[in-house]
């Protein structure tokens, strides 16, 4: 991977997570919902108000634990959430932010445009989704030949590290070769 690996693909690429993170948010804001439910009718205290209370609380559940959907293509990068969708030109970018790692927290991507657009985006999609880390790097390569992005190209040598290390050790795991880490 990284910047002598493949082209990056001309078609759009996506997280191929997300589908999968949507249903396990799906499944456990209907369970908690049908589990509260269940405990008002077992003990007699379940009204249509109490009933709308447990469904709009699952609602704003479902709402701040679903993940955005990130996609990228030739020059962008795109990650839409609940709320509405913010894009940033990759090839435009003038910062990228990434701080290093404090205390076992892992900290998002910032990304930020000439126009003044600002994305974050959390590292494990890049390292799951090989294709849109292969565009983001290329468009944020793009922005430092053209004099662009001032601030992170030592963050983008430490990010496309990272993801080839990760990308490494899932190799490595599929192979069955994890104890040769």
């Amino acid at each position: 991977m990284g910047h002598n690996g493949p082209a990056a693909p001309a078609c759009p690429a996506r997280d191929g997570r997300w589908a999968a993170e949507v249903r396990w948010v799906s499944a456990g804001t209907a369970l908690l919902l049908s589990t509260l439910v269940a405990v008002d009718s077992l003990y007699g205290r379940l009204t249509w108000q109490r009933g709308a209370l447990w469904a709009a609380l699952a609602a704003l559940l479902f709402v701040v634990l679903v993940p955005p959907r990130v996609t990228a293509g030739a020059g962008w990068l795109a990650s839409r959430g609940v709320l509405g969708e913010r894009r940033v030109r990759t090839d435009r970018l003038v910062a990228l932010h990434w701080p290093e790692l404090r205390g076992g927290t892992v900290r998002p991507v910032v990304l930020r445009d000439e126009e003044g657009t600002r994305l974050e985006l959390d590292v494990q999609v890049l390292t799951a989704a090989p294709a849109v880390w292969l565009l983001l790097e290329e468009g944020a390569r793009a922005s430092l030949r053209h004099g662009t992005l001032v601030q992170g190209s030592r963050a983008l040598e430490r990010l496309a590290l990272r993801v080839e290390e990760e990308t490494a050790r899932a190799v490595f795991h599929a192979s069955g070769l994890t104890d040769a880490l």
